[in-house]
């Protein structure tokens, strides 16, 4: 699904508007529905809600939503700031059909006063400020924004939180609405991707309100979200005729004396990601670990405690390095002769990557096309600090486009970001993959669907969402708590079942 800006989303309105031949009233309307459906869904009628309104569109929203609950027979009220001198004509229109339906449903709120002493079972949706709004709240709206925040009550945003920005993050401090659910319409806005904006999102459930085809399709965007779409499109099923050698050798390298285990949990991942063959090349120290533990892969000694040397043939179909790999002296200069002569893809994690950081020259050693799969300390080390996390996604594009190669940022929505400049968040994972060895897993992934013949971007864009769907599947059975890295490979294949 493509992330468009909010003026370009206001341009897809207008052109639905056109295209289709129908009023902003009537969209807004659609919109509405939309809220409606969704929160009858969620909530019993007995629920009594508080919609609080601004006198903009999203205050139209909230009024329309408003008037759908009352007439569906839910315990509904709105109150509407009147922190500008008029209404825009669409708010006017709902607020006047509001008023004629249930005018004891309805009150104006003057500047300073405030809503007090609720109590703590009535839900409040907040449709004060939406994606029209270009900078920060101040004076009275914030202070109401506050006071709300302060409430225990429930909070619902529609379309987003008030006082978030969509295309960038709030300022410190910020005035921002604090929901426990946003109901964005038709599309994910940027902000919701990152992690300074959960808090004020929640949960995100984007809501199909109509908008154009013609227009998405048309419209131009650096930004997307990996989703089922995205990888039902690029996964390609094993054909009948297919043999051990069709799909590919995965080579994992890594491991040190005490690290046996994440060179451990990419070798298993490899194998769960359906690579044809998988060999391990680590200590002799971890031998009989490996050999135990992961049975299905072969295994190539390289040193004793600690990587000495690299030896990878031109016939392996693809390489992961880094997992457990520590930075001892002969492991560095092993990792930097190998970058020097080895001419395919590969992917780089963990200590790989800490290496590379050292001297930003090791960077031109890697081949167009490769992986990097750094979390933000690392993408730190390597590239430098960011003030925040959208501005480290950015300088993580230009990273991406002056290397030729595709960064895995890792983090609460992964972000692939790709050398021709396009950005793809994942919508899959939760926080029980907050965990040691998750990122060993994904190294698996990724060097198995290369194994097989995906392309780099492919194999990065596919690989991360099995990765947080894995661990979706998991947490489900077992729970977020108990969810631990060996899970997410287990798991692999009930992820692969939904693509189907």
């Amino acid at each position: 699904m493509k992330i468009f800006s909010a003026q370009q989303i206001r341009d897809g309105d207008a052109f639905t508007i056109r295209q289709e031949g129908i009023s902003s009233a009537l969209l807004m309307e659609r919109a509405a529905a939309s809220c409606y459906q969704w929160i009858a869904a969620q909530y019993h009628r007995d629920t009594p809600m508080l919609v609080v309104c601004g006198m903009g569109n999203n205050g139209g929203d909230g009024l329309a939503l408003t008037r759908i609950l009352l007439q569906e027979g839910f315990s509904a009220r709105a109150v509407v700031l009147k922190h500008t001198g008029q209404f825009s004509p669409d708010a006017t229109h709902n607020f006047t059909s509001l008023h004629q339906l249930a005018p004891d449903e309805v009150q104006i709120l003057n500047p300073g006063m405030f809503v007090t002493e609720l109590p703590e079972h009535i839900l409040i949706i907040d449709a004060l400020f939406g994606t029209g709004l270009n900078r920060p709240l101040e004076g009275w709206p914030a202070a109401f924004v506050r006071e709300l925040n302060e409430l225990p009550n429930e909070k619902i945003a529609i379309d987003i939180p008030s006082g978030l920005p969509a295309d960038s993050l709030p300022q410190p401090g910020a005035a921002v609405i604090q929901a426990r659910h946003t109901l964005s319409f038709q599309f994910w806005k940027r902000s919701f991707l990152h992690t300074e904006a959960e808090p004020f999102t929640g949960k995100v459930h984007v809501l199909d309100i109509g908008l154009s085809r013609t227009w998405q399709e048309a419209t131009h965007s650096q930004y997307h979200t990996i989703d089922r779409d995205t990888a039902c499109a690029i996964y390609r099923p094993r054909k009948a005729s297919g043999h051990k050698g069709t799909y590919g050798k995965a080579m994992l390298i890594g491991g040190s004396y005490g690290k046996i285990g994440a060179i451990a949990l990419s070798t298993r991942a490899a194998l769960h990601s359906g690579a044809g063959l998988v060999y391990t090349q680590a200590p002799s120290c971890g031998y009989e670990i490996l050999q135990a533990t992961q049975p299905e892969a072969m295994f190539l000694p390289a040193g004793q405690k600690h990587i000495d040397r690299i030896e990878v043939s031109t016939e392996d179909s693809a390489t992961g390095i880094g997992p457990g790999l520590g930075q001892a002296p002969e492991t560095v200069k092993a990792l930097v002769a190998f970058l020097e002569q080895y001419d395919k893809p590969l992917v780089l994690d963990a200590d790989a990557l800490n290496i590379l950081s050292a001297k930003e020259t090791y960077l031109n050693l890697l081949t167009a096309g490769s992986i990097l799969t750094p979390h933000p300390k690392e993408f730190t080390r390597l590239f430098g600090p960011s003030p925040g996390s959208m501005l480290q996604v950015e300088l993580g594009r230009a990273k991406a486009m002056k290397y030729n190669v595709c960064i895995v940022l890792k983090g609460h929505h992964t972000a692939v970001l790709l050398p021709n400049g396009e950005c793809w968040y994942n919508t899959t994972g939760n926080p029980g993959m907050a965990t040691g060895g998750s990122g060993d897993v994904l190294t698996g992934i990724l060097t198995g669907l290369l194994a097989q013949g995906y392309t780099a971007r492919d194999a990065a864009l596919l690989g991360v969402y099995l990765h947080g769907l894995a661990g979706d599947l998991a947490a489900a059975t077992l729970s977020e708590e108990a969810l631990i890295a060996g899970d997410l490979a287990e798991y692999l294949g009930k992820a692969f079942l939904t693509l189907r």
